[in-house]
């Protein structure tokens, strides 16, 4: 639900343990009382019924104690047997001596049940183990790992991240038969005795001794969830195989923190958290998420057979997973009819109950667990957060610690994403590329102003299945949050060189002539910012759209043409065009640094469609621009919030910017999008085509919103082009940036859009930027006309008449038209 709170287990909870007569809620066990009891009279007490119990096996007085101590074990039983009657004894010497008799008597019936060897070293280790003296320790708990949740904007679900399936509730959200079950089955003195159950441990060790081997366990509940806590905050495999070793100095261990417990927390409380971090198989970890991934219900709701069926799955997880298969399935039910006897033995339900419910059938539905990101909705988005946590420092100090955080923190991220304007892209690209199609198409919609991205779509499912079409990788984004290459952006990098042009003085009417084919004057011609000449007199680049001939700014722009960028970015410089993107955050997909060619406004390196996006949401915001961001608040388990900023920068001069918008509005009216459109609002935007079809996009913006379209082939755009390719059922003999991308973008922008409140972009500083200065366009030139000499006498005009028929036809010439 959106706005879950974490929850503090350790505030008490009541009890549940009412007189409940239904199969849902039958009997509260009538062993669970006595809990006024201060913890070292139950220790006491449990004492006492050792030693009692160890009469009922045919004992008479302390001689017969030991000599059915000696029969079941020998000395060492009956050193267990002596240290409960001292236990007895010191009731009379304060809270101090019989609490360390207590834990004297337990640490040695522990130390048998340990080390059931009945003679030799194994005794003389047992008798040193007597004379310790058990003092409570205070145990540190780390929470246990818990689900985090990724919400988008209106609260809604995303994602979730976890190393351990994990919902924390309170006592009072689980269900009181599945209290009384876990119970009765686990530890039903556990409201009784204290850390230790004295009594039960006492007959497990002397089983033990008897089969010489552990065959019964003796652990409390209570020392059940220290022993969790110690596995769950060890850091490698081999410090969770010292936690779980059977060794003598671990159980010491686990009790001097289970009396620390005792002394802290309530018997509810303790419950709470043994219930909250038990596992019970099927990769749910606590009841909560037990309950849902077992039979679709919260912990609350369990029934009977439910309840039994999850207090049976404790002791044994792996061997009665039910996510494993039939023979595990039945193994669990076995052990659930087990727990149903064991309850209707302590009549907290009747026999009728327990066999109405072991009829039942086992009724395991193993829900779906919510997964990462590829079980969620906007997986790319997904990708996208996950990545920029794990490697950003503001979430942690080490990966490993973000990592931690994300995958134990139980954490509330909330981001960035709107699920309308994510709709709204995912439709638009439905609508021209299957998702069967091998060119993928992607798409990124960024605000102006915030760099928030509030969209990530692709036409191919996220996914490792070959076989359905699915990609493995973020094709939305760059390498660091989980993509790959990217694809070459073609002419939309163009926009940079227009920029860079008005930075230095250029206005729109000015402008150069474009030959049909450019080629470098010289190597010097196009020098890196490292001072590196990187002019290819031998190269020749042409014009894929528009036509050579005098070009001003606008129509430069609006045509595309590649040899009048290419005279541009001569006269602008390479390293100040190069200079111009990088302030505007482009860098290449992979990571490395921009690649400095000739050719750099034609868009030779490889981008994804966020670094795009955002690079031209500046332009829209005025020149202001903000990295990309997706994480808004992250709320940790105990409600605190920390909030995150816009980072923002001026980039460009805001009237800079305004000039490049206007220039780049014409490319709908009057340029190579001119045959589809606007979208009723003020808009511009940039095809872009790179050679030999390599690759397609479209980058546009309004005020209120900017977006990025790619097109191409992942399994390498230069081997698979653009050409005489199927894409969402057309045949296309080659695909432009208009002919793909920008409808896409198009449809997107006017749905993600509708509803809100069109902007308009800020008119020109035409003091600055009309008209033109030092390049306009020539005038034609007209040839000079004849005047007679003085004197001479005027040739006489003669004018004739001539049928059209007897003309000549002449032929047809027209200008070659812009694309």
């Amino acid at each position: 639900m959106p706005g879950r709170g974490r929850r503090d287990t350790r505030r008490a909870a009541a009890p549940g343990r009412g007189n409940h007569r239904s199969a849902k809620n039958p009997p509260a066990e009538k062993h669970l009382g006595r809990r006024g009891l201060p913890l070292d009279s139950r220790d006491l007490a449990s004492g006492w019924r050792a030693a009692r119990w160890c009469l009922a096996q045919g004992a008479q007085g302390a001689h017969g104690m030991r000599r059915v101590a000696l029969e079941h074990g020998g000395p060492v039983a009956e050193r267990a047997v002596r240290a409960a009657r001292e236990a007895l004894a010191s009731e009379q010497g304060g809270y101090v001596g019989r609490l360390a008799a207590t834990g004297t008597a337990a640490g040695l019936l522990l130390a048998a049940l340990a080390f059931p060897a009945v003679g030799g070293a194994g005794i003389g280790f047992l008798a040193a183990a007597y004379d310790m003296n058990l003092k409570p320790a205070d145990l540190t708990e780390p929470p246990p790992a818990e689900v985090t949740i990724v919400r988008d904007v209106t609260g809604g679900e995303i994602a979730r991240f976890y190393e351990e399936y994990r919902e924390i509730v309170d006592l009072d959200e689980i269900a009181p038969i599945m209290r009384t079950a876990i119970v009765a089955i686990e530890d039903f003195r556990f409201y009784e005795h204290g850390a230790i159950d004295i009594e039960g441990t006492l007959r497990a060790l002397l089983t033990n001794l008897q089969t010489g081997r552990v065959s019964q366990g003796g652990s409390s509940i209570t020392q059940q969830y220290v022993k969790q806590v110690l596995v769950n905050s060890a850091d490698t495999p081999e410090e969770r195989a010292a936690a779980a070793a059977p060794t003598y100095a671990r159980k010491l261990n686990e009790l001097r923190y289970a009396m620390g417990i005792e002394k802290k927390y309530t018997k509810d409380q303790i419950l709470a958290k043994y219930l909250n971090i038990a596992y019970f198989g099927a990769s749910a970890y606590g009841v909560e998420a037990a309950a849902r991934r077992f039979f679709g219900v919260p912990a609350a709701d369990l029934t009977l057979a439910q309840a039994a069926t999850l207090a049976g799955a404790v002791q044994d997880p792996n061997a009665t997973d039910p996510n494993l298969g039939e023979a595990q399935q039945e193994r669990l039910r076995k052990r659930r009819n087990v727990v149903l006897d064991r309850m209707a033995q302590l009549g907290t339900i009747t026999e009728e109950q327990a066999e109405e419910a072991k009829a039942e059938k086992l009724g395991y539905k193993g829900t779906k667990l919510p997964g990462g990101c590829e079980a969620s909705k906007n997986p790319y988005f997904c990708l996208y957060v996950r990545h920029e946590i794990l490697r950003n420092r503001a979430f942690g100090p080490t990966a490993e610690a973000r990592l931690a955080m994300l995958n134990r923190g139980g954490l509330t991220i909330t981001t960035t994403l709107d699920p309308r304007m994510q709709a709204a892209a995912n439709r638009a690209i439905k609508r021209y590329v299957h998702t069967s199609d091998l060119p993928v198409a992607s798409e990124a919609l960024v605000e102006p102003g915030t760099g928030a991205i509030r969209a990530m779509a692709a036409s191919r499912r996220f996914g490792s299945d070959a076989v359905k079409n699915e990609i493995s990788y973020n094709v939305v984004a760059n390498a660091a949050h989980g993509g790959g290459d990217g694809f070459q952006a073609g002419s939309t990098f163009k926009t940079f060189t227009l920029l860079t042009a008005l930075k230095e003085g250029m206005r729109l009417d000015d402008g150069l002539s474009a030959p049909y084919g450019y080629r470098a004057p010289a190597y010097s011609t196009f020098r890196t910012c490292g001072g590196k000449n990187v002019g290819d007199p031998a190269h020749t680049v042409t014009n894929a759209e528009g036509s050579a001939g005098w070009k001003s700014l606008r129509t430069g722009t609006w045509g595309s043409v590649n040899t009048f960028f290419m005279r541009l970015e001569e006269r602008v410089g390479l390293c100040d065009t190069v200079r111009t993107a990088r302030s505007l955050g482009v860098r290449r997909a992979d990571g490395e640094k921009l690649r400095q060619f000739e050719t750099f406004t034609l868009g030779v390196n490889e981008v994804d469609p966020v670094t795009l996006a955002t690079a031209y949401a500046a332009v829209a915001a005025r020149g202001t621009y903000c990295a990309p961001m997706a994480i808004t608040e992250i709320t940790d388990r105990d409600g605190r919030t920390t909030r995150y900023s816009p980072r923002c920068r001026e980039a460009l001069e805001p009237a800079i910017a305004d000039a490049a918008a206007n220039v780049l509005s014409g490319v709908f009216t009057q340029g190579t999008m001119r045959a589809y459109g606007g979208i009723g609002r003020d808009a511009a935007g940039k095809t872009g085509t790179t050679d030999d079809y390599a690759a397609a996009w479209f980058a546009g913006f309004t005020p209120d919103l900017a977006g990025a379209v790619s097109l191409g082939d992942p399994r390498g755009s230069q081997r698979h082009k653009l050409t005489g390719v199927i894409i969402g059922g057309r045949y296309y003999s080659s695909v432009q940036g208009a002919t793909i991308p920008g409808p896409i973008w198009r449809d997107t922008m006017a749905a993600a859009l509708r509803g809100v409140r069109p902007s308009e972009f800020t008119p020109i500083d035409a003091s600055r930027f009309a008209g033109c200065r030092l390049d306009c366009r020539p005038e034609p030139v007209e040839p000079p006309e004849e005047k007679p000499q003085e004197g001479a006498t005027p040739t006489p005009t003669i004018s004739i008449t001539v049928p059209p028929t007897a003309l000549p036809s002449a032929p047809a010439t027209s200008p070659q038209s812009e694309r």
